[in-house]
């Protein structure tokens, strides 16, 4: 094992934070291998499989792993798109993290295989997050808790799910998360999205074609946010 101390930013810190001791892990879509390297080194986990779309990344994750000390039998290295290169068991945890909502839901649609195991999801969206909050829920996942992590000035959330049916999301839920009234960021992270509401709404009716409807339903699902923060605002005084 390498002298060298490998440390995350706080984006990939939160999520190796959720990862449980001793877990099969994999890793996909890894880029620079960072997040699984990390936790064979700090000795959270013995064993990854860390895999992406483009042989690059790969590369890059091969670096790294022999930068700081961690060997081809810790670390396996694997080409393929999403889950598709993947069988059923090979891991207890699975991390996706750092695309888009759309492409993580599109990877968990690709395979059969998780839905009716036991297989713990560890998702990091760094865009429409709202959507994939629905996509999950409404097909086949349950979601456990949320944890949020600021990083460059932007707040995410790391969504822990596993397979499981009849959770339903309110429209607050589906934009502010599950559960993440008692996390410190919350309060700024609810403000946020009401932001990202109300911009988008003037952004359409500022728009030559204006779609009127689409306007009014982001703006009164920041109307239910405002609601929701209020309430937590006064019940975190009392």
């Amino acid at each position: 094992m390498s002298d060298r101390e490998l440390r995350l930013q706080p984006r990939l810190q939160r999520i190796a934070d959720c990862v449980p001791q001793g877990t099969r892990l994999a890793d996909v879509g890894t880029d620079h291998g960072y997040l699984p390297v990390w936790l064979i080194q700090n000795k959270r986990i013995s064993h990854a499989i860390a895999s992406d779309i483009n042989a690059a990344p790969l590369e890059h994750a091969r670096r790294t792993a022999e930068l700081y000390g961690v060997d081809d039998e810790q670390l396996e290295l694997r080409l393929c798109a999403g889950l598709e290169g993947y069988a059923p068991n090979e891991a207890d945890t699975i991390v996706i993290a750092g695309m888009g909502g759309e492409t993580i839901a599109a990877i968990l649609d690709a395979v059969f295989w998780l839905r009716g195991g036991d297989t713990v999801l560890l998702l990091q969206p760094m865009t429409k997050v709202e959507l994939l909050r629905r996509h999950i829920t409404e097909n086949g996942f349950r979601i456990i808790s949320e944890r949020l992590v600021l990083d460059k000035g932007v707040i995410y959330t790391v969504i822990e799910a596993i397979s499981g049916t009849g959770q339903k999301l309110s429209g607050a839920e589906a934009w502010c998360g599950v559960g993440l009234e008692n996390d410190p960021l919350y309060g700024e992270y609810v403000s946020s999205r009401i932001r990202k509401l109300e911009d988008a709404a003037a952004g359409i009716r500022r728009g030559k074609n204006a779609n009127l409807p689409v306007a009014e339903a982001l703006e009164s699902n920041a109307a239910e946010l405002r609601i929701k923060l209020r309430e937590w605002e006064n019940a975190d005084r009392k």
